[in-house]
Parts: C-alpha cells; structure tokens; sequence
C-alpha cells in the first residue's frame, strides 16, 4: 500500500479559534472540512511544505519557528495510507483568504466535531480540544 505524507495545520487566531476549511466540489472527500495544508512534495521537509501550502492555500506567510508540532494521523484509506502531522500555528503575516475556491470558517475547538471531516482528521481532535478547550 501506497503511503502518502500530508501535512497540516491548526491556526489559532487571538480569539482562540482554530480555522478549518471545506474540500471544494470536484475533490475528493468535498465538502468535508479540514486544517489546510497538504502534500510533501518529493525533497521537501514538512515544514517546508506547509509554509509552502498555506501561502498557496490562504495567501499567509508563516515562519518555520511559529510551527509546534502537535500530534499526528495514520489511517488507511481504501488505496493509500495516510500520514499526516498537524502543526499548530498561532503567529503569521498577511489576511488568511480562500485562494483555491474552499469556504473557511474560525471554530471553537470544542465545536470542530459539528462540522463532518475525513476520517484521518478526527483522531487529530482530541489533542487540539485539550490544547485550546
């Protein structure tokens, strides 16, 4: 089985929400909400990769030492497995903005589960909720 490295991140602004975004119509898993990030290209760190994301993703810069490693994911999907650290991100430059057409919402950690995520997502839930409430 395939194993597939994704990154990602929990961006928590001064109110003490955490974004998440919605998988656009046409991708896999859409409509689903996740923490932005995405794949490590070939060469890359993950760091490296997620700053890269979300400036594609939200048009955000972010500075590799404002990213804490928190917990991670592993999951088998029916035709990869999926291995996914989630970074928590408190500091960045710029106005977080949809550039890649998803719908965006800032979320109380206690209410991320109200809204249907991928399976691989919902394990990362627990450690974010007692990091924030």
């Amino acid at each position: 089985m395939r194993l597939l490295l994704v990154v990602a991140a929990a961006l928590i602004d001064a109110d003490g929400r955490v974004l998440i975004a919605q998988r656009p119509p046409g991708k896999q898993l859409a409509g689903l909400w996740e923490f932005p990030g995405g794949k490590v290209d070939p060469g890359e760190r993950p760091e490296q990769s997620l700053i890269r994301e979300l400036s594609e993703e939200l048009g955000i810069t972010v500075k590799e030492d404002c990213l804490a490693p928190l917990t991670f994911a592993s999951h088998a999907y029916e035709d990869f497995h999926l291995l996914m650290p989630l970074y928590v991100c408190r500091r960045w430059e710029g106005f977080v903005q949809p550039r890649e057409g998803q719908a965006l919402k800032w979320v109380r950690a206690r209410d991320l589960r109200d809204y249907p995520m991928p399976p691989a997502d919902e394990p990362l839930l627990p450690a974010l909720v007692e990091l924030i409430g």
